[in-house]
């Protein structure tokens, strides 16, 4: 998977941890979001560094963020990354 591809359009944030998941090799090709969900949905060490991910690719550029109420979403910069 590729995080480019994964994440071309707005995705919640959830679903582009999951993304960067697929993209580093955390998740395998078979497993579904919904098999792995709870590892976004609660408080642990995975979950969290793959949202810390998230916002430093954000700092970095690479990514951009869309934070509204109840709405945190990434997508792909397209800055030429």
């Amino acid at each position: 998977m590729n995080l480019r591809e994964g994440l071309d359009d707005w995705t919640d944030w959830d679903g582009a941890a999951f993304e960067l998941g697929r993209a580093l090799g955390l998740f395998a090709e078979p497993v579904t979001f919904t098999q792995v969900k709870r590892i976004f949905w609660t408080d642990n060490p995975l979950g969290n560094a793959l949202h810390e991910m998230l916002l430093q690719l954000v700092s970095t550029g690479v990514l951009e963020r869309r934070d509204e109420p109840d709405d945190e979403q990434f997508r792909w910069s397209g800055r030429g990354w």
